[in-house]
């Protein structure tokens, strides 16, 4: 009897004494610190600029939507006439690509409230000698070069160029000051079109400021030379242009 109960006094030694020295050990034992595995840092995106591509279109061939036409580059031929010329109304045609652009807009003008009609499109070579002979007989040759294009270097002889009407204003001055003109001049670059004679660039164009004269050349061309505050095709292509005839 006395050896059991010293046996199990024994065991009981050895046991607390086994957990005391594990306690012990555990709490004296450093902590090792977890290894911490750093994820690289991904790289901002590098997002491409857009460059307007200018090379897109031809800027001489009359043919193209993005040909200049002023007093140093005329048409050639001189006497070209484009193949698919299309009714805007009012007896006025002009390329299909333009003409359906034009009647898009004309047509969301009116549901905006405003009548605006086309004047003057396409022009012959012909008909712009008829045009521009009025002008000198009737202002002389200096006030008629600054107005009229001779024949062969007309915007309206490619069937791009449009003349507007509204208002009671036909081809005259006081068409942009019409509620219909201020609303096509804000609009037009929607559609693609151009108001190509500003007061402020008549020494880049060659001609007087024209408030009713719109030129086709795209929505993305019109809206690029909107988006950069360039009023001229001279200027966004960087060909010459001025006052005086080559």
């Amino acid at each position: 009897m006395k050896k059991s109960v010293l046996f199990v006094a024994v065991m009981l030694i050895a046991i607390g004494g086994g957990m005391f020295w594990a306690g012990y050990h555990n709490a004296s034992a450093p902590s090792v610190p977890k290894t911490v595995i750093k994820k690289p840092i991904p790289k901002p995106k590098t997002v491409p600029i857009k460059v307007f591509d200018k090379t897109q279109f031809s800027t001489t061939d009359p043919a193209s939507p993005w040909v200049v036409v002023n007093k140093l580059h005329p048409l050639n031929p001189t006497e070209y006439a484009p193949a698919d010329l299309t009714n805007v109304g009012g007896g006025q045609v002009m390329r299909a690509e333009a003409a359906s652009a034009l009647t898009t807009m004309l047509a969301d003008a009116k549901k905006a409230g405003f009548t605006v009609t086309a004047a003057s499109g396409y022009r012959s070579y012909a008909t712009q000698v008829t045009v521009y002979n009025n002008e000198v007989k009737t202002f002389g040759q200096e006030t008629a070069d600054s107005e009229s294009a001779r024949p062969g270097y007309s915007e309206h002889q490619t069937g791009w160029a449009i003349d507007l009407a509204s208002g009671g204003c036909s081809i005259t001055d006081c068409f942009g000051d019409t509620v219909g003109g201020k609303w096509v001049t804000e609009n037009a670059y929607k559609y693609g079109f151009l108001l190509r004679y500003t007061p402020a660039d008549t020494a880049v164009t060659g001609y007087r400021a024209e408030t009713w004269h719109f030129r086709y050349i795209g929505v993305d061309l019109a809206t690029e030379m909107r988006t950069q505050n360039i009023a001229t095709l001279e200027e966004f292509f960087g060909i010459s242009g001025g006052a005086a005839y080559n």
